[in-house]
């Protein structure tokens, strides 16, 4: 079953991929709550644990290294505690942070706290985000593009994790678009600013970052997706665009050929849908550098996408779950939207 499919697994292990974004901490507590405080309309929550797991960027890199790609990572984060602790399971997950630099202050955190009642599952009441490190100075620049250089230079792919941080600062986003005109494959996934990665090989928006883009909604209209995309399609100049749609699934867009649509791999009912973007963005990527064609590639980040979306949390999708999930079931093939042509009058 998806012999193709599979046979890419077999070319994982030896890509190499540099990950340069916005190294972020997911930090996860959870208590149990049964009462409302005295002094203000708000739950009260007795702790119970507290977890820390790699986010934004960082979850890039441990989905990658779960998928059994060599990585080398590629930012910033604080001289904090949770900076050091944020750089320990970058490395116990196998990635190289040698490149990762730390600044006076804090490292950019988000704290997520689950509460529930006795005997229920937890879920998530609010979230307090801590900034961290800003745009990289005179001194640190210099260190975060011959880092670049480098790991382009060894590197199959570079994953671009752009969570409008401050890291990919104007000479990053340059030097970027000039690895992509030398050939090398440069992903990104941005959460704002897409049009000034213009000319990579492939950007993975979702569809409220496209109508941004564009500057319009879309809505459920097949058209107007169709329309924006191949707007912001050659805006970036790009070979491909990777649009992610949630319970409707991926759409592949690429200049000269028709959109690709793939419906929602496995169950549409979500458990958390907490950092699976990471995980599409990582799968799709490493995919690439281990040589599929940008429909195989798609097709695999669809279905390591739908295993993160039934885990709770900030979560991996590993080498042997997405090999046995190929075994399970058949990945879907894409369907083709093909624009109507324009005949002319008759006469």
């Amino acid at each position: 079953m998806n012999p193709d499919l599979a046979a890419l697994l077999d070319r994982f292990a030896g890509a190499r991929v540099a990950v340069l974004g916005d190294l972020v901490a997911d930090e996860f507590v959870s208590g149990e709550t049964d009462r409302i405080s005295r002094e203000a309309p708000v739950l009260i929550v007795r702790y119970e644990s507290a977890e820390l797991k790699p986010g934004c960027a960082a979850n890039a890199v441990a989905n990658l290294c779960a998928l059994g790609a060599q990585v080398q990572a590629i930012g910033l984060v604080g001289d904090d505690e949770i900076g050091r602790r944020l750089r320990a399971l970058l490395r116990d997950q196998g990635a190289d942070d040698s490149a990762v630099f730390a600044l006076p202050g804090p490292t950019a955190t988000k704290t997520r706290v689950l509460a529930g009642g006795k005997n229920t599952r937890r879920q998530q009441i609010v979230r307090i985000d801590r900034d961290g490190p800003g745009p990289p100075g005179p001194q640190l620049l210099p260190k975060l593009l011959k880092a670049l250089a480098q790991a382009a230079a060894r590197c199959d792919a570079i994953l671009v994790s752009d969570y409008g941080l401050g890291l990919l600062c104007p000479p990053l986003v340059e030097a970027l678009r000039t690895l992509a005109v030398q050939g090398r494959v440069i992903c990104v996934d941005a959460r704002y600013g897409l049009a000034k990665y213009r000319g990579v090989t492939l950007v993975k928006p979702n569809e409220v970052e496209l109508e941004q883009a564009v500057g319009r909604p879309i809505g459920d209209d097949p058209a107007a997706l169709e329309e924006a995309g191949r707007e912001l399609l050659k805006t970036l100049r790009a070979q491909s665009l990777l649009v992610t749609r949630g319970r409707n699934g991926m759409a592949l867009l690429r200049p000269g050929a028709p959109t690709a649509l793939v419906p929602v791999h496995g169950s549409q009912d979500a458990v958390d849908v907490t950092g699976a973007g990471d995980t599409v963005m990582a799968a799709n990527t490493l995919a690439i550098a281990a040589g599929a064609d940008p429909v195989q590639a798609m097709r695999l980040a669809n279905v390591a996408g739908g295993l993160k979306i039934g885990k709770a949390g900030t979560a991996t999708v590993s080498l042997a779950e997405l090999r046995a999930e190929l075994k399970k079931r058949p990945v879907a093939q894409p369907t083709l939207a093909v624009r109507p042509v324009q005949r002319a009058g008759r006469r």
